[in-house]
């Protein structure tokens, strides 16, 4: 058995951003079931399309004034009866204008239900009813009294065009739909439900309100006492169901302390990604249209702060800061900076030679953790033959590996920290092993090690 349904897609040509105070130019284009099971009835007098005329006209009135606004009208399932089975039956019958509201009912009064319901195909060919220029916000709402007839996929066909930033998450609206028949439409997007010939009213009034209003978000970072004092970070809005990347924003506390309001368009379910470090996500974040949304993110932040001391040789040092017990890397950070982390511990590997580890180091809210290294030293390479070499740093009984030496014929000065080593070379005209040697030397902060090789 079929019902009425209602579905709100997006179709946007340019993705906009969200925090505009004043709407874009919107277009509204109307998609229209005229399937033979519009005939049957809706309560106990009307027909679906009886009901669904009735209401479409009166919306077609409301939107009449509204500045910045165009509307059109497709519809499918009217040109064919059900023996014809005919899945192409789609036709825009009023195209997008200014002052078409008048022509938008007449020809809404003339069409009579008689085909197969062919949501996918009408889908795709929706899509090129719109004006090919950037700026507005182009929006499409199926009405629709049952599934898809003719083979199509309705859910890949949207799928797809969300990916291609096309086609935004739809909003379903459906008349008594049972729970199986509810699932069919999942993959689709939002679903409302009606269950009345009012409620229908009233649906579609949500529908075109969100097509037409932006409402308001504020993100609050919160520090450990559970207060929004957080702030200037970068945020990132994507769209939860395709994916699509749809603006950022730096946090700002406003001038009365409080985190600042934006202006946030309806039509999305977000994803929202505060880049601090490591970042915070919070997904499938809704809105709605006239109602203000506040989303908390738990973000103390403390400061890390790395650098040298003394006069230091190194010219691009940097760190690798990772999850604790993790190889997870959730940062680079140059020497000489200070940057603020969420509070926690963090394990931090210093690309000096050798490489310095340092783990659970402790990032505290509001504080700066200042991570300084020795002032290195240097050991300067002197020679006029080709070599293969390694160096090793020596620890008690042990030598750890450092780098590898490809000396050239030429001098070479390798910046290091302090700490006792051992180089072992070969000439590369050598062809014995034998003809290794090695020989020791120490690096001391600030002073250069000359070996003549």
């Amino acid at each position: 058995m079929k019902h009425i349904l209602l579905m709100c897609f997006a179709v946007l040509l340019s993705l906009k951003g969200i925090g505009q105070t004043s709407q874009p130019q919107t277009r509204i284009l109307f998609l229209f079931d005229a399937s033979f099971s519009m005939t049957n009835k809706m309560g106990r007098d009307d027909s679906r399309m009886e009901v669904a005329k009735k209401l479409l006209g009166r919306m077609v009135d409301s939107l009449e004034k509204i500045e910045g606004l165009e509307i059109a009208l497709r519809v499918y399932g009217h040109q064919y009866t059900t023996k014809d089975y005919n899945c192409t039956d789609t036709k825009l019958e009023v195209g997008f204008s200014p002052d078409n509201h008048s022509a938008i009912k007449t020809r809404l009064n003339e069409i009579k239900p008689s085909g197969t319901t062919l949501i996918a195909y009408s889908l795709e060919q929706a899509a090129y009813d719109f004006p090919v220029n950037g700026g507005s916000r182009n929006i499409v709402i199926l009405i629709t009294d049952g599934i898809e007839e003719c083979n199509g996929d309705p859910c890949a066909v949207s799928q797809a065009l969300q990916k291609q930033g096309v086609l935004l998450k739809p909003f379903i609206i459906g008349v008594g739909l049972n729970e199986d028949f509810r699932k069919q439409f999942d993959c689709v997007g939002k679903y409302f439900e009606a269950t009345t010939e009012q409620e229908f009213e009233r649906v579609l009034d949500v529908v075109v309100s969100q097509a037409l209003s932006n409402t308001t978000i504020t993100v609050n970072l919160n520090n450990t006492d559970g207060k929004p004092l957080e702030t200037n970070v970068n945020m990132s809005f994507i769209d939860a169901h395709s994916g699509v990347f749809v603006s950022n924003y730096v946090h700002t506390i406003n001038r009365w302390g409080y985190p600042d309001t934006l202006f946030i368009d309806p039509i999305h379910d977000y994803d929202i990604i505060v880049h601090t470090i490591p970042p915070m996500v919070k997904k499938n974040v809704s809105v709605a249209a006239g109602k203000h949304t506040t989303v908390n993110f738990n973000a103390p932040q403390g400061n890390l702060e790395l650098n040298v001391g003394g006069v230091s040789g190194y010219k691009n040092l940097q760190a690798l800061v990772y999850k604790p017990g993790t190889k997870e890397i959730i940062h680079v950070q140059d020497f000489n900076t200070k940057e603020p982390y969420i509070a926690g511990k963090y394990d931090i590997e210093i690309l000096t030679l050798p490489r310095i580890f340092k783990n659970d180091i402790p990032i505290v809210q509001s504080k700066k953790t200042n991570l300084r290294i020795p002032q290195p030293g240097s050991v300067n390479l002197i020679t006029k033959t080709k070599y293969w070499g390694d160096i090793y740093i020596i620890k008690g009984d042990t030598r750890e590996w450092v780098c590898n030496i490809d000396l050239d014929g030429n001098s070479q000065n390798i910046t290091m920290q302090p700490g006792n080593y051992s180089i072992v070379l070969r000439g590369k005209t050598d062809v014995s092993i034998e003809n290794s040697k090695e020989e020791l030397f120490i690096i001391s902060s600030g002073k250069v090690t000359n070996i003549k090789i």
